[in-house]
C-alpha cells in the first residue's frame, strides 16, 4: 500500500518539529551544518530540474517524424477559482507542456527559497530549515516530470498528460480538478468557441 504524499509530509513535519526542539541551534557549528543541509537540498533539486530540462530538450532535438514528445496535446484549462472567465481550450505539444510545468516548478522553488530566507535571516526562525531541507526534496522526486524524465516511468495512467491538480487546498485554489483532457470536454470547449489558446 502506497501512502498519500500529503500524509507522509504531515508525518515528516510533525516528527521534524519534535526533533528540531532537541537541536542546539544556538551552537554556531550546528546552525551552519543545518544551513548547509538546506543549501545542499536546494542544489540537488536544482540539479534534478536542470537534468529534466536537458532530457526534455534532448528528446525534442532527436525527434523526427512521429515522436510522443511532439504529439499534439489538447486539454481544457479550468478558470482560476473566483474568476468569471470560461475554461479555455489549450493546444500544445507534450514537450511544450512539460517545459511549461517545469517553469512552474522553478518558480515555486524560487519562491520557497525566498520565503525561507526572509523567515531565517529577517525573523531569525531556524526550525523550518530542517523541514525545508526534506519536504521540497521529497516533493521533487514525487513530481510527474521527474518520474517520467529521470526515473523513466511511462506517461500513462496517473502520469498521462495533462496532469491533475495537486490534491488539497492549493489544488482547489488553482482550479479544482485541474485540466481536463477527455474528448467530451475538448469537443464542448471547441463548440463553445473557447479554443485558440496555444502554449508557446
Amino acid at each position: 500500500m502506497v501512502l498519500n504524499p500529503q500524509i507522509t509530509n504531515l508525518v515528516i513535519i510533525l516528527f521534524m518539529m519534535q526533533a528540531s526542539k532537541k537541536v542546539p541551534f544556538d551552537n554556531p557549528d550546528v546552525l551552519m551544518a543545518v544551513r548547509g543541509a538546506y543549501v545542499l537540498s536546494n542544489l540537488v533539486i536544482l540539479g534534478v530540474y536542470l537534468y529534466v530540462q536537458q532530457q526534455i530538450n534532448k528528446k525534442k532535438a532527436k525527434s523526427k517524424g512521429k515522436n510522443s514528445d511532439l504529439t499534439t496535446l489538447k486539454y481544457v484549462e479550468p478558470a482560476p477559482m473566483g474568476s468569471t472567465d470560461e475554461p479555455k481550450l489549450v493546444t500544445t505539444t507534450n514537450q511544450q507542456y512539460d517545459l511549461t510545468q517545469l517553469r512552474g516548478l522553478y518558480k515555486s522553488q524560487l519562491m520557497g527559497v525566498g520565503m525561507m530566507c526572509v523567515m531565517h535571516l529577517y525573523f531569525k526562525y531556524t526550525n523550518p530549515l530542517l523541514i525545508q531541507s526534506i519536504i521540497p526534496l521529497k516533493g521533487a522526486f514525487e513530481g510527474n516530470l521527474v518520474k517520467i524524465h529521470l526515473l523513466g516511468n511511462e506517461p500513462t495512467g496517473d502520469l498521462k498528460r495533462p496532469w491533475k491538480a495537486a490534491a488539497g487546498l492549493m489544488g482547489g485554489l488553482q482550479g479544482g480538478d485541474g485540466p481536463k483532457g477527455d474528448k467530451k470536454s475538448i469537443e464542448a470547449a471547441e463548440r463553445a468557441g473557447r479554443g485558440g489558446a496555444k502554449e508557446e
